[in-house]
């Protein structure tokens, strides 16, 4: 049996960002946990309260309105803060951070700010001119619309504290801000909802609700981290000295002012990674702006609620994963003062390739595993708990037949954040324009395969399937470009170390055979197609539910005596 990459030996420093990015993650994991908890409960209030077609507007129209500026607005800076913050930056303080980087770094936290003005109102107008009449004519459309943009514009002035807390792997911080956020929005727009079904016109403020719990969820992360970390500056100061090699090299008059107030290099990786963010928001929302213009509201509303539920762990494991790696191997993989270059990049410190190396394939291991029991367990448990989980009026959308399909996305999902976020990290800007040329192949390959599934009657799941396409190219390009980077740096990485043991492989199987051709487990669809939620306290619905609890527990045993203890040990301990 090969050997299983193992989460490294490094020195104690390493070893120290390691147990700090690890912190970092069990609290953003603890984060969505208990957040998503606690919206999976008011969400069941909300699908009720409220139509498919105010669901969809809200969680298809306007989230995508929301995401499109956010995501223009602060992504290639924050991608960009991750590598270029100072790394000898007080880390867990609560006083200032004294660093003669720390006001350039400064200065471009404020960047999104400035970018979000112009990028807000271009969005909100050309929704408001091409969305169709059907939601135009929604009541108070245009009220809610405009509290979308607001609470999007005030969300962006918690990005100088947000950047900083991350630069300073200060991760509490954010946790107790989006926590108390994400619990306040869902609060508001079920009490909106609430209030609204007992007046005689029911609905009218449906998109009303949505809009101020959004704009309560911005409002309490701006407050909760100005509270925590103080009033923050929201306009790029001038630097006192800084150094213009690059600047004088340039001739730019552009640069020559840009120098006086942020770090030149910076600047450009930033507004790099902003100008592929385009392409990879399209890439990354094409399902939504499809939607928008294609589908009906309703069943907007179905694909907006399968999505909800079926991105559940996706929000809760894989995407804190994908942050605290960004975090983890821009300072791992950043280049020391003083370090020789060579004609392929930077030069690297060789332990921290290696450690490198193998959290990596660590990572990508785990998530294999994690996909096989999700694909096994949830695609024979899914018609028990769809009917558990659905309002009767979104049974008959295409809510059922997405959440089938997201099954399979997720995989896709999980592995392709953990290597985008290496990639990400060590890319340099000629990496970065060579990836945005072959997005755009990849929006042509979105394309072409949303067509043809459409073509042959996959309806509005045609969107996921081709997303799985998507997802699997950018992988390929993220592990071929991966492989050549260690290759590069004479550092060993073996791909296939990291794939499942065939003895866990097996058993997901036979589980998986064991319960779906077992009688019980039609017994139990019956029974909860005719009785629907009565059902689950029934004897034969719980003893199916314990057959796969116990075939689960049996899989994850023999996952972690095969492959998983392996993983963990030689993990580093000390941390000072």
């Amino acid at each position: 049996m090969d050997q299983q990459p193992s989460l490294g030996c490094s020195k104690d420093q390493d070893g120290g960002l390691l147990k700090r990015s690890l912190t970092s993650l069990f609290s953003l994991m603890g984060l969505q946990l208990g957040s998503r908890l606690l919206t999976f409960v008011l969400n069941q209030a909300l699908f009720r309260l409220a139509s498919p077609q105010a669901y969809g507007t809200a969680a298809i129209q306007f989230e995508l309105i929301l995401s499109t500026i956010l995501f223009l607005s602060r992504e290639g800076v924050r991608n960009a803060l991750l590598r270029a913050w100072p790394r000898n930056a007080t880390i867990h303080t609560q006083g200032p951070t004294f660093n003669d980087d720390v006001p350039a770094s400064t200065n471009l936290s404020t960047l999104p700010i400035i970018l979000g003005l112009p990028v807000s109102l271009a969005t909100a107008a050309a929704y408001a001119t091409l969305a169709s009449s059907d939601v135009r004519h929604q009541p108070h459309f245009h009220v809610a619309l405009s509290t979308y943009v607001f609470a999007a514009l005030s969300e962006l002035f918690s990005e100088p504290m947000h950047n900083r807390a991350m630069g300073e792997v200060r991760t509490g911080v954010r946790v107790r801000a989006e926590g108390l956020g994400i619990t306040c929005k869902t609060l508001v727009t079920y009490l909106v909802l609430l209030y609204d079904s007992t007046r005689p016109d029911s609905g009218e403020f449906a998109l009303v609700a949505f809009a101020l719990g959004q704009f309560a969820y911005s409002s309490v992360v701006f407050v909760s981290y100005v509270y925590q970390m103080g009033y923050p500056t929201f306009w790029p100061t001038r630097l006192a000295t800084r150094q213009s090699s690059e600047v004088a090299a340039s001739r730019s008059i552009f640069y020559l002012i840009a120098s006086q107030y942020f770090d030149v290099s910076s600047l450009h990786l930033s507004l790099t990674m902003t100008g592929q963010s385009i392409v990879k928001h399209i890439l990354t929302e094409g399902d939504k702006i499809i939607l928008s213009w294609s589908s009906p509201l309703q069943d907007q509303g179905g694909y907006a609620v399968a999505v909800n539920y079926g991105s559940l762990v996706a929000r809760i494991v894989f995407q804190p994963l994908e942050e605290i790696c960004r975090v983890y191997f821009s300072r791992t993989l950043c280049p020391q003062a003083g370090a020789k270059s060579t004609s392929t990049g930077a030069q690297f410190d060789r332990r921290s390739l290696g450690q490198a190396s193998e959290i990596l394939l660590s990572l990508v291991s785990i998530q294999l595993a994690c996909s096989v029991l999700v694909v096994v367990f949830a695609t024979v448990y899914l018609p028990v708990f769809l009917y558990l989980l659905l309002p009767s009026q979104y049974l008959t959308t295409c809510a059922p037949m997405v959440l089938a399909a997201w099954i399979w996305y997720i995989p896709a999902l999980a592995i392709n954040g953990v290597l985008e976020a290496f990639f990400s990290s060590v890319a340099t800007s000629q990496d970065l324009r060579r990836q945005s040329r072959w997005l755009i192949g990849f929006s042509v390959l979105f394309i072409v395969s949303v067509i043809a599934f459409y073509a042959s009657g996959f309806g509005d799941v045609s969107l996921v399937y081709a997303n799985i396409i998507n997802l699997a190219a950018r992988i390929i390009y993220a592990a071929r470009y991966t492989s050549a980077f260690f290759d590069r740096n004479q550092t060993a990485h073996r791909w296939h170390t990291s794939a499942p043991t065939w003895q866990f492989l097996l058993a997901a199987v036979l589980s998986y055979l064991a319960i779906s051709m077992s009688e019980m487990h039609h017994q139990a669809v019956i029974l909860l197609q005719t009785k629907g939620r009565r059902a689950i306290l029934s004897v034969i619905v719980m003893f199916h539910l314990a057959q796969g609890a116990g075939m689960g527990l049996c899989c994850v045993a023999i996952w972690w005596l095969t492959s998983g203890r392996y993983l963990v040990i030689r993990a580093p301990v000390k941390t000072d």
